[in-house]
């Protein structure tokens, strides 16, 4: 069977990282910040993301080669596009524009994005759909954390 599927889906977590990350900036700003005590330490959100990103690499690449349909690959492939995007607009949001309180709201469209790639790889791949539950849990947890920040440190602009 054919590499390709997982090459693209690499590489397009990998680029989801790297935007990502380019917008997301740990300085005085966001060191000011008042967050939960459940927050992790700064230096795991990298490990965090790699394995979050690996799972999700590897969900599209089953997903895709358990759909027989090209419809759903499209679909599934469009899905995953949706979701790339949003993840990189929350780091703008957040980081870029220092816009907690709308990155709140952006996080619910992220976490819905999961979660309807979740109910429909399980349509036809048990497999991906499961790995794609710790992204779901972790966006979950990453909502409780951006609430906590709006919560602690609003009213923001």
């Amino acid at each position: 069977m054919s590499r390709r599927p997982l090459y693209v889906a690499a590489g397009t977590a990998f680029a989801t990282a790297i935007a990502g990350g380019a917008m997301t900036r740990i300085d005085a700003w966001y060191r000011t910040l008042e967050k939960s005590s459940l927050n992790p330490p700064d230096w795991a959100f990298a490990p965090g993301w790699t394995i979050i990103y690996a799972l999700a690499a590897l969900s599209a690449t089953f997903g895709w080669r358990d759909a027989k349909a090209q419809r759903d690959r499209s679909l599934l492939t469009i899905l995953f596009f949706i979701n790339a995007l949003l993840n990189i607009a929350w780091s703008a949001v957040f980081f870029t524009l220092r816009r907690p309180d709308w990155a709140l709201a952006e996080v619910a469209t992220l976490w819905l994005s999961v979660a309807v790639l979740v109910v429909f790889l399980a349509r036809f791949s048990a497999r991906a759909s499961l790995l794609m539950v710790p992204y779901l849990a972790w966006v979950s947890f990453a909502a409780y954390l951006n609430y906590k920040v709006v919560e602690l440190n609003g009213p923001f602009g």
